[in-house]
C-alpha cells in the first residue's frame, strides 16, 4: 500500500462505481485509508456543478465525473488541540484558535481548520465562512461567519477598518516605554500598512517586552514584519527572527470589536486572562 504523499486522478467513464472503490483501485489504499482521507477533505470531485471536496463514500459516480486525491499521510494524521467557543450568535460566532490551527484548508485537506470544526460541532449544525485570517503559529480570537451574506457583511467591515483588533505580543529586547503608542507606518508588498504598538511590561531577566498591538490593515505577517523591521523580533518567529527559536510564537489575537452587522449593536470580546499572554 503506497504511503507519504502522492496525487490521483480518475476521469469516470461509466456510471454505478462508488467514489470509495474507484479511488481505492485506482491508488492502491485501502478503503478505511480512502474514507479517512475523505472525511478528512482530500478527495474533490469535479462535475458540472464545479469542484468540491467529496465526503461521502458511497456517492455514485457518474460518466464524466473526475475524482482528485490528494494523499499526504503526515497531513492526514496531524492532530491539533480543539478551539474553543467564545460567541455563538447565531450568524456568525466568536472563537479562541489555537497553537497549528489552520484559518483556511487546502486540497490536501481541512480537518483542522477552524470552519470545518465549527461546521461539525456547532449545534445546530451551520456552514463556515472565513471572514479573517490568523496564521498557523498565532493563536487568539477568530470571526466566522454561517451565512454567507453576513460574511460579507463583516468582511466589508475589515476592508472599510470599521472592526478593531487587537493583539498581545511578546518581543525580544526592551521596547522604550511610551505615553502614546508607536505607530509604525511602512509598507508591506507595496500595499499601505498601519501599526500601533503599545508598551506594557518589560522582563529585564529575560530581556523580552510585551506589548499590545492595534492593527488599522491587514497584511500578511504584517505584526511580525513590522516588529521584526524596527529590531523586535516577535518571540519565536522562526520566519523574521533573528536566528533559531524554540518557542511558540508569542501572538495572540486577544480583542475584538465591531458593529453587528444583524442587531446594529457594538460588539465586544476580550479573551480571558488565562488565554493571555504573561512574561
Amino acid at each position: 500500500m503506497p504511503t507519504g504523499h502522492f496525487e490521483c486522478s480518475i476521469n469516470i467513464t461509466t456510471s454505478h462505481e462508488t467514489a470509495a472503490a474507484l479511488l481505492a483501485e485506482a491508488s492502491g489504499l485501502s478503503k478505511s485509508h480512502v474514507k479517512q482521507a475523505m472525511q478528512k477533505g482530500a478527495v474533490w470531485l469535479k462535475n458540472k456543478r464545479g469542484t468540491r471536496r467529496l465526503r461521502r463514500m458511497d456517492r455514485v459516480m457518474k460518466e464524466g465525473d473526475k475524482l482528485y486525491l490528494y494523499y499526504n499521510e503526515k497531513i492526514l494524521l496531524k492532530q491539533v488541540d480543539p478551539p474553543q467557543l467564545f460567541a455563538d450568535e447565531g450568524s456568525y460566532s466568536v472563537w479562541y484558535k489555537p497553537y497549528g490551527m489552520l484559518s483556511q484548508g487546502s486540497k490536501w485537506g481541512d480537518h483542522f481548520v477552524i470552519t470545518r470544526w465549527a461546521e461539525q460541532h456547532l449545534v445546530p449544525q451551520r456552514p463556515a465562512f472565513i471572514v479573517h485570517r490568523l496564521d498557523r503559529a498565532a493563536t487568539g480570537l477568530i470571526l466566522i461567519a454561517h451565512k454567507k451574506k453576513i460574511a460579507a457583511a463583516l468582511s466589508k467591515l475589515f476592508q472599510e477598518r470599521a472592526l478593531i483588533k487587537k493583539y498581545q505580543v511578546i518581543v525580544q529586547g526592551r521596547f522604550p516605554e511610551q505615553d502614546s503608542p508607536l505607530t509604525i507606518d511602512a509598507d508591506l508588498d507595496n500595499r499601505s500598512a498601519l501599526t500601533h504598538v503599545h508598551y506594557i511590561k518589560y522582563d529585564p531577566i529575560k530581556d523580552r517586552t510585551l506589548l499590545e498591538v492595534r492593527i488599522e490593515t491587514g497584511r500578511k505577517h504584517q505584526i511580525r514584519r513590522h516588529l521584526g523591521s524596527i529590531g523586535f523580533p516577535v518571540v519565536g518567529d522562526r520566519m523574521y527572527g533573528q536566528g533559531p527559536d524554540t518557542e511558540d510564537l508569542q501572538l495572540t489575537a486577544c480583542y475584538l470589536s465591531f458593529i453587528c452587522p444583524v442587531s446594529g449593536e457594538v460588539r465586544k470580546y476580550r479573551l480571558p486572562e488565562d488565554l493571555k499572554l504573561h512574561l
